[in-house]
């Protein structure tokens, strides 16, 4: 295939999918972004709406190139944009090909927190903006969480609210951290935990706890517990204002000068 392949005119009306294999596609490739991209696009497009379902083969290269109109190379390199997103994975042998992902929150959760981790250290994204997200989120957690609570729940977040004894960590700021992460998740809304969690992720690796004296912590501790006592019986207006008022003065650690690691 000739190099302008990857330059078809703008307005041209480019092939789909093959039939019985995909839905129909529409895609133009104009020249203002790069072919790649577009083909990624649209093939993105079709996994999030769902006409490519999760296990769905994508046709091979091959077909890819004919049908998109543009070179085994932009083929190539729109398949590894959505590999790097977990849209995509590709396996080899005989019945190999580029397959639609299963999605896995976990790793979407990681990749979200992986991506704030590096926002936070330019000017585009701080650390005020993650607490303000935070205070706004994480008492309307404890309210439906308090709604929600079965017995398991409450006893997953009475082990989070139980006082460090590891002593590789007198802080025991991990299980605090997981205690917040366990309030989201006692909520039973998958969503909120994916929006919560990444923000508590960066916190968590960012704050220099050397800082923070241990009494503080044990001041902490105790308002993990009355916040997970609250959700026990049920009161959704005292957890909601008891997580909001544990926030607001955790932000008088955050505040601290040197509280942030710059490493």
């Amino acid at each position: 295939m000739s190099p302008s392949a990857d330059r078809p005119p703008t307005g041209t009306e480019l092939a789909s999918p093959v039939p019985r294999r995909a839905p129909t596609a529409r895609l133009k490739v104009q020249r203002v972004r790069p072919a790649y991209r577009q083909v990624a696009d649209e093939l993105r497009s079709q996994i999030m709406r769902g006409a490519l379902a999760a296990g769905a083969r994508l046709p091979s290269e091959s077909e890819l190139t004919g049908m998109f109109g543009v070179s085994r190379s932009t083929v190539r390199e729109a398949l590894r944009v959505l590999a790097s997103q977990h849209l995509i994975e590709t396996r080899r042998g005989v019945q190999g090909g580029s397959f639609v992902a299963a999605p896995d929150p976990a790793r979407l959760v990681e990749d979200v927190g992986g991506a704030l981790g590096v926002l936070v250290a330019t000017p585009s994204l701080a650390m005020a903006d993650l607490l303000e997200a935070r205070l706004l989120l994480e008492p309307a957690a404890a309210r439906l969480a308090a709604q929600r609570a079965e017995p398991e729940t409450v006893e997953a977040l009475r082990r989070a609210a139980a006082p460090a004894r590891d002593p590789r960590d007198p802080s025991g700021f991990v299980e605090h951290m997981d205690f917040h992460t366990t309030v989201l998740m006692a909520t039973g809304n998958l969503m909120l935990t994916m929006m919560g969690q990444p923000v508590g992720d960066v916190l968590r690796t960012r704050l220099d706890r050397a800082v923070v004296e241990a009494e503080r912590w044990a001041e902490v501790d105790a308002c993990h517990g009355t916040i997970t006592e609250h959700i026990a019986r049920g009161e959704a207006a005292e957890a909601e204002e008891a997580m909001r008022g544990h926030l607001l003065d955790l932000r008088e650690i955050y505040d601290r000068p040197g509280a942030w690691k710059t490493g």
